[in-house]
């Protein structure tokens, strides 16, 4: 009896490109673990497609709300902040699109674990760039908190403040840079002048602007006498003696012309010359 072979088609494998994934109708309902599983198929499916076609945008944005859960749990670690809450989850969501941008399977590592330190970052500098009050240099800010840890370090060490010195030698910086950071520090919040000084007081008590100093017009004519003095120590006598007599004996120019025997007219001429000199003078100094 003759056999018969039976010859076996050969598999037609899918195309990679041709393969469908999941539907999810509602992406942000999805349980964890499910959202889990479920990104590993969109992440492949997204390293397939070419960027900027619309399939790409529909499994990127899918992948997206898949994981926001991620953005809100971070979230809630700064949920004592002054911020809305939903501002910060949009802010962490930026992270969490770069953390997709950058996220490859090949890593190995849940995207997850990938992601968290991305948003939270996000957060972060958010905070970092948007809670001072007058705007610093980002070492300075960064700084701030390196001091605050090093001075409750030191603190519990030696039950008393810290001097710069000594945080100085506890970071590893210059005693210059410490005080840097010190002062750049008041800028993180600022008082309002008409803010009452006893935050326990009824509107109408004493605030800082009625006890802070205002002009002092003598302070500016000390400050211009100093300015002025090794000037008048440049000029001549006679230059020296028709200030005094104008300036400090209050004599009119008649009489200092009589004084000087000239006339009324050339004290006249030279007190605008003198004066204009030292004008000069305190002018090219400031």
């Amino acid at each position: 009896m003759a056999t018969t072979e039976v010859t076996e088609c050969p598999k037609t494998e899918v195309p990679p490109r041709e393969r469908a994934l999941p539907r999810v109708e509602n992406p942000a309902d999805v349980a964890p673990k499910d959202a889990r599983e479920l990104s590993k198929l969109f992440f492949a499916r997204l390293a397939e497609l070419e960027e900027g076609t619309h399939e790409y945008q529909d499994v990127r944005n899918t992948l997206i709300e898949l994981n926001l859960a991620l953005v809100k749990f971070a979230a809630t670690r700064f949920r004592s902040r002054s911020e809305q809450m939903e501002d910060i989850v949009q802010v962490g969501t930026i992270g969490l699109i770069k953390a997709i941008d950058r996220f490859e399977l090949t890593r190995e590592v849940e995207f997850a674990s990938f992601a968290m330190p991305c948003i939270v970052g996000e957060i972060k500098r958010f905070f970092r760039d948007t809670s001072w009050d007058v705007h610093v240099p980002r070492r300075l800010q960064e700084m701030r908190i390196d001091l605050a840890k090093a001075s409750e370090t030191l603190f519990q060490r030696l039950d008393r403040s810290p001097t710069p010195a000594e945080l100085a030698a506890h970071l590893g910086r210059e005693e210059e840079e410490i005080i840097e950071g010190i002062v750049a520090a008041n800028a993180y919040s600022a008082s309002s002048l008409d803010a009452p000084l006893d935050s326990g007081s009824d509107e109408g008590g004493e605030t800082l602007v009625d006890i802070i100093g205002g002009p002092d017009d003598d302070m500016e004519i000390v400050e211009n006498v100093q300015a002025l003095k090794p000037l008048v120590e440049q000029l001549g006598e006679r230059d020296r003696t028709i200030l005094r007599l104008r300036f400090g004996e209050e004599m009119t120019q008649a009489e200092i012309g009589a004084e000087l025997g000239v006339s009324q007219m050339h004290v006249s001429r030279l007190l605008s010359r003198i004066t204009a000199r030292l004008r000069a003078g305190v002018m090219a100094h400031d």
